[in-house]
């Protein structure tokens, strides 16, 4: 999966450079709201820092079309902090991502708003040791193994608009396509059953463009 990301990574590149269109270097920082879907807990209760550095590639002349490539961190995991007479249980799990995103864009002419959609290779860099506790009476997941799996793949769709000048706000949500954990086990009442678990997550970053004093599309005046 690594290879084939890298290669069309080197494949993108290649066409642009070839192309002779211009790249544009950016950075982003922003926060990011996640759930583990399959964990038995609703919400995007888990809130995290995500931030990095990308490349936007003018694909055509009219600047309709571009493409972003970017490296990302990314803090995504589980957070559930009900009292301990709640049924389901508590838990603060962080999940500690790199990834790296290729999105194509659309650019409005008229509104300024350029809207993308794009594949999402993450890969789980750290996972620090968990905290839950639980009501053995009611509700208990299986705690005998809390690894979650190390790739993740996840289509995205993103909204970015202009800020000021060179600042730019993104709107990112994606859903994991692959499971990031598997059969994890929960009893309830006597009944035991498993589930497949994806990551979910919405971000809003701001991100400062570099070479792009107002990248905003402008209509053409018409000559009288």
């Amino acid at each position: 999966m690594k290879r084939l990301i890298s290669l069309a990574l080197l494949v993108v590149l290649a066409t642009a450079s070839q192309a002779q269109q211009s790249i544009q270097a950016y950075v982003s920082a922003g926060a990011l709201l996640s759930q583990v879907e399959g964990d038995e807990l609703k919400g995007f209760n888990h809130l995290g820092f995500t931030g990095g550095v990308g490349a936007w590639i003018h694909l055509d002349q009219n600047d309709r079309w571009s493409l972003a490539v970017e490296t990302d961190y990314s803090g995504r995991g589980i957070s559930n902090h009900k009292s301990a007479s709640d049924n389901y249980y508590n838990i603060q799990l962080n999940l500690h991502y790199v990834d790296i995103p290729v999105t194509l864009f659309y650019h409005d002419p008229f509104g300024g708003i350029q809207v993308g959609v794009g594949l999402l290779y993450s890969r789980l860099v750290s996972q620090p040791h968990g905290v839950i506790n639980y009501n053995p009476n009611y509700f208990v997941p299986d705690t005998t193994d809390m690894s979650f799996l190390k790739n993740d793949l996840a289509p995205a769709i993103e909204i970015r608009f202009s800020v000021w000048k060179n600042l730019k706000m993104s709107i990112r949500y994606q859903r994991s396509i692959i499971a990031v954990k598997k059969d994890w086990t929960f009893q309830m009442a006597g009944e035991t059953w498993s589930n497949d678990c994806y990551n979910s997550s919405v971000s809003m970053r701001l991100l400062w463009q570099f070479g792009d004093e107002d990248s905003r599309p402008h209509r053409k005046r018409r000559r009288r």
